[in-house]
């Protein structure tokens, strides 16, 4: 019988492809998770810079900055998503390790990846707020309170 050989690396990709197809499709579905969020974030920022028009207005004449404007519309928005961030990094971390029990060589998730992640949907969340708040907190103070 003839000896057969395969090279090491050839044998790994071929154990992990599924996996690897499964973290790419992840990756596109997550980014179009996040996009569709920014997009419904953006649409509800909008609709709420819209009903606080005159209380914007109130406020700016009154010597409000533009940034404690900005800071109290989406300080708002920032407490939802911490509050959302809890229990999907805990659903997070169970699928995780659900997950990675499967594998021999099973490495242990790092609570600093829940800390990025979160951190990185509240600036995300923050950014998306910002241009309707900054958009609303510079707008003229005059136009919104003409007719009252």
């Amino acid at each position: 019988e003839p000896f057969e050989y395969s090279f090491m690396d050839q044998n790994f990709d071929r154990l992990f492809r599924s996996e690897q197809r499964m973290g790419q499709l992840f990756s596109v579905f997550s980014g179009l998770a996040i996009l569709i969020a920014c997009l419904g974030l953006f649409a509800l920022a909008a609709f709420t810079a819209e009903q606080r028009t005159k209380e914007m207005g109130i406020r700016k004449s009154l010597c409000a900055s533009t940034v404690s404007l900005n800071l109290l519309m989406s300080g708002e928005f920032i407490r939802l998503v911490i509050i959302a961030f809890v229990p999907a990094a805990l659903l997070g971390w169970y699928v995780s390790d659900t997950w990675l029990t499967g594998f021999v060589y099973r490495i242990e998730i790092s609570p600093l990846v829940f800390v990025l992640s979160g951190l990185t949907a509240v600036v995300i969340a923050w950014l998306t707020v910002s241009v309707q708040s900054l958009k609303a907190a510079a707008a003229n103070p005059v136009k919104s309170l003409r007719y009252e």
